[in-house]
């Protein structure tokens, strides 16, 4: 609306000229034909040229009509149905089977963002009660996240195994989570794992996921699952790391549009 307020850029001046030429580039680069940017940038200055000769008051109509909404996706989660299938398809008879357990359990469990599961170091993790792990998220803000039950097992099992190798660095600053050059798993790493599995999973008829499968799909699983469960909005938005309770609100609204499609 700044840009068209009266005599600010008369359709002469070089920045209304590098508006069309910035238009015409792009289209250009989307593969239309000269003829048809021609065409559509004439028609726009002819449009803008009207307007300017009639004074605002149009244009003021025009910005003044509302865009439709887009509609909000529902956020995409797991059933405990559908969980339990992934969590069963790591081969716990091998190293890289027990890790990828633990990795898929704990970034559920504690509804981690990649970035907080992947720079997770031995320090982060205490097994004495009460168990928790404490997470360091945006911002530099940590939260610690309470561990329990086979989440504790799994991982209490997966760091006993872990001391057997020799890093050359002080034990508290190991990655839990590490690859085969015993570097930090990267972002790629954790979804190329969690994608393994899910295709794995697909095989079981009872898998009926019809949704891309990404890590925040287990953020959001857990969470869906804190809000069925009955638990307070301000625990979760503390759960999460949340600054605003605002945000968390996005996820009760996801469970009452299901509910009421139900």
């Amino acid at each position: 609306h700044k840009l068209f307020k009266r005599g600010a850029y008369p359709l002469l001046s070089p920045e209304f000229r590098s508006i069309i030429d910035y238009y015409c580039k792009a289209e250009k680069k989307r593969g239309k034909k000269d003829s048809t940017i021609y065409t559509e940038s004439h028609s726009a200055s002819t449009f803008f040229l009207s307007l300017q000769q009639k004074g605002m008051d149009s244009l003021d109509k025009i910005l003044g009509i509302p865009l439709k909404k887009k509609p909000k996706p529902l956020v995409a989660y797991l059933s405990a149905d559908e969980l339990k299938i992934l969590f069963k398809q790591p081969d716990m008879n091998s190293r890289q089977g027990r890790r990828d357990l633990v990795l898929l359990v704990l970034m559920y469990d504690t509804a981690a963002r990649v970035s907080e599961l992947i720079d997770l170091r031995i320090r982060d993790i205490r097994l004495s009660s009460p168990a928790v792990v404490t997470l360091h998220g945006k911002g530099d803000k940590t939260h610690q996240i309470p561990i329990i039950g086979k989440t504790k097992d799994h991982l209490a099992a997966y760091l006993e195994e872990h001391k057997r190798y020799h890093w050359g660095i002080a034990t508290q600053d190991i990655p839990v989570f590490f690859n085969q050059q015993h570097k930090k798993l990267s972002r790629w790493g954790v979804s190329y794992i969690l994608n393994k599995y899910v295709e794995m999973a697909k095989e079981d008829t009872s898998f009926t996921v019809n949704f891309s499968i990404t890590p925040h799909v287990l953020r959001h699983s857990k969470t869906m699952g804190l809000l069925k469960a009955g638990i307070n909005l301000i625990y979760i938005r503390d759960f999460l790391g949340h600054c605003s309770v605002v945000t968390t609100e996005i996820y009760a609204r996801a469970d009452s549009e299901m509910k009421r499609k139900a």
